[in-house]
C-alpha cells in the first residue's frame, strides 16, 4: 500500500493501450470492436475530403478479419527523420500522423492522429499494403510489434502497381475483447451515414461470411437531402427537404432539414464527418 518511487509506472509504446483499451476506443465490447473499423474508415475519408480518395472498401473476411482499402495518396512510405519509414512511424507511435499539419488536412476525424496505432495494438495481427510511387509496399505486426524486417529503414517492396491507396487487413485480439465478431448491421448503418455526408465518395461494404454474404454499394449523390428524406420516410412531411450551404473563415456549414404534420423533433449534427 506505500505510495513509492517504484509505484510510478511508465508504459512504452503502445502498451498503454493494450493496458486501458476503454481509454481509446470506449469499451471492449461490441461498440469498441467495431469502431475499429471506424477508425481505419475515417483515415480513408480524411483522404476523401482533402481530394484525393473516391472510393472505400470494406470487407468483413471469413476468418473474422476486417478489411479497409482506399484510393487515397497511401501513406507516406520515405524514410522518417526518426530512420525509419514513415508509415511504420504512423502504426506504431501514438499521435503521430499526417492530422497535425494544417496543410496535409484541412479537417480530419477520429481519435486525434492515434486512430490506426490503437488498432494495431488491439489487434491479434494488423498487415497493411500501400501502393505508392509505382510500388505495393508491405508491413505486418502482431499485437502491434513489427514482425517485417526493414531493409535500410524502408519497407519491403512486394510488387508494381499503377495504383495508389492504402489496405488494412486486421484481426481484433481476443485477449482484449469480449467478442471478436463484428456486428455487421451496426457497421453498415455507419458507412451508409458516412455515404450521406460526402457525396462524391463511394463505399463498398462486403461480408464473406458464411451464411452472411453480403456486397452493398453505398453511394448518395444527393447527399444529406437524402439524408433527410431518409429520416422522414413513412412520414408525413409538410413540404420538400429544404438546404443551404456556406462557408465563413474557411469553415464549411451544410444544412438540409424538413417539417413535418406532427410533433417531433430529430436533429443530428457532425463535425468532420464525426456525430455529435
Amino acid at each position: 500500500t506505500a505510495y513509492e518511487v517504484d509505484s510510478i509506472a511508465v508504459l512504452e509504446g503502445l502498451e498503454a493501450v493494450r493496458k486501458r483499451p476503454g481509454m481509446y476506443i470506449g469499451s471492449v465490447g461490441t461498440k469498441g470492436l467495431n469502431h475499429l473499423v471506424y477508425e481505419i474508415v475515417d483515415n480513408s475519408v480524411d483522404e476523401h475530403l482533402a481530394g484525393f480518395c473516391k472510393n472505400i472498401e470494406v470487407t468483413l473476411e471469413k476468418d473474422g478479419s476486417a478489411t479497409v482499402a482506399d484510393d487515397g495518396r497511401g501513406v507516406p512510405v520515405g524514410l522518417h527523420q526518426k530512420g525509419v519509414s514513415a508509415a511504420r512511424i504512423v502504426y506504431t507511435t501514438l499521435h503521430a500522423g499526417g492530422k497535425f499539419d494544417d496543410s496535409v488536412y484541412k479537417t480530419s476525424g477520429g481519435l486525434h492522429g492515434v486512430g490506426s496505432s490503437v488498432v494495431n495494438a488491439l489487434s491479434e495481427y494488423m498487415d497493411v499494403q500501400i501502393s505508392r510511387d509505382g510500388a505495393i509496399h508491405h508491413d505486418r505486426y502482431e499485437r502491434g510489434v513489427p514482425v517485417v524486417k526493414l531493409d535500410k529503414g524502408l519497407l519491403p517492396v512486394i510488387g508494381k502497381t499503377k495504383k495508389t491507396g492504402t489496405k488494412i487487413n486486421f484481426l481484433p485480439d481476443g485477449e482484449i475483447f469480449e467478442k471478436t465478431r463484428f456486428r455487421e448491421e451496426e457497421i453498415k448503418s455507419r458507412l451508409h451515414e458516412t455515404a450521406y455526408l460526402n457525396p462524391n465518395l463511394q463505399i463498398t461494404y462486403q461480408n464473406k461470411r458464411a451464411g452472411e454474404e453480403e456486397t452493398v454499394l453505398f453511394h448518395e449523390p444527393e447527399g444529406i437531402i437524402s439524408y433527410v428524406k431518409e429520416l422522414n420516410s413513412g412520414k408525413a412531411p409538410v413540404h420538400d427537404p429544404i438546404y443551404y450551404k456556406g462557408t465563413i473563415d474557411r469553415v464549411e456549414v451544410e444544412v438540409a432539414f424538413q417539417f413535418l404534420d406532427t410533433f417531433e423533433e430529430n436533429i443530428l449534427g457532425f463535425c468532420n464527418n464525426i456525430f455529435t
